[in-house]
């Protein structure tokens, strides 16, 4: 029984959880915590403190439990001076002037989302997450070699017949909700690697497509292949796109690429693809 007491006195739960005074419960505490002299209920905080404490709460948290709080934890959590200090506090910054930011809550969300959604995509993982739409004659493989930054990576290598391959995303499954792709439209920016041998011409070739639930196509970046010659300087190209201002309905994100050589030789003498990008969101400070 004495446990119990103590228990209830300390706020903590049967389950063993601290519960959070209500909004009618409130005064109360407040009233009684006076009485020492020693400590003061979190409502009398000034707002700037307030405003520090509840910008350590994990973003989820705020929404989904902290709003419920109180009136005065709603008016806090909705206010955009909650998400800009959050933002700065993670290392959220917006290049530049910070007064193109309409909606700092949107943008924090986006940033913490914000990652490549390619998977495998410099074959650490051999061919896992891919789809080898045409694998054929000596088909792809993996080489390591030179990349772009001078590193020696991992590559996908074709032959000399078409050698194409996809991921499809499903961009719920990766956390962007319905209403945030269709009210917000974020940039979605794609990006790839290609090059090929200096002794074989060969022919590089990329589609992407944004597609609704039922698969239909909203908007597409399908540039014409790219064909570089024999003898070439073997060097790294990338090739990137974005998706600005596309239509509502966006739920998945068909990414395909490949090619083959223009020589026909037996072999691996096609294009090399490597580190390919798919982001959602803002662009940061570095």
């Amino acid at each position: 029984r004495r446990r119990r007491r103590r228990r209830k006195r300390l706020g903590i739960s049967q389950a063993g959880r601290l519960a959070l005074p209500s909004a009618a419960r409130a005064p109360a505490l407040q009233a009684s915590v006076k009485e020492g002299g020693t400590m003061v209920h979190i409502g009398d905080l000034p707002e700037d403190i307030l405003l520090d404490l509840l910008s350590l709460v994990p973003g989820r948290d705020l929404v989904l439990n902290c709003r419920l709080v109180c009136s005065q934890w709603r008016e806090l959590v909705d206010a955009a001076a909650l998400w800009k200090r959050k933002s700065q506090r993670e290392g959220y910054l917006p290049p530049g002037q910070d007064g193109n930011i309409p909606d700092w809550r949107t943008f924090y969300f986006l940033c913490t989302l914000k990652r490549n959604l390619i998977k495998n995509p410099v074959a650490e993982a051999g061919f896992n997450y891919w789809n080898l739409d045409s694998n054929k004659r000596d088909k792809w493989k993996i080489e390591e070699q030179l990349g772009a930054d001078g590193q020696v990576q991992k590559v996908f290598v074709t032959s000399y017949r078409l050698c194409m391959k996809h991921q499809l995303i499903n961009l719920k499954d990766e956390g962007y909700w319905d209403e945030l792709m269709d009210q917000t439209k974020p940039d979605i920016v794609v990006k790839d690697w290609y090059a090929a041998r200096y002794d074989c011409g060969c022919q590089y070739r990329l589609d992407v497509k944004l597609l609704s639930v039922d698969h239909i196509v909203l908007a597409e970046f399908s540039p014409p292949a790219v064909v570089i010659e024999q003898w070439s300087d073997a060097e790294w190209h990338e090739i990137s796109h974005t998706f600005h201002n596309y239509p509502s309905g966006v739920r998945y994100i068909y990414f395909r690429h490949g090619g083959k050589d223009t020589q026909f030789w037996a072999g691996w003498y096609g294009v090399r693809v490597t580190n390919s990008s798919i982001t959602i969101g803002p662009e940061v400070a570095s």
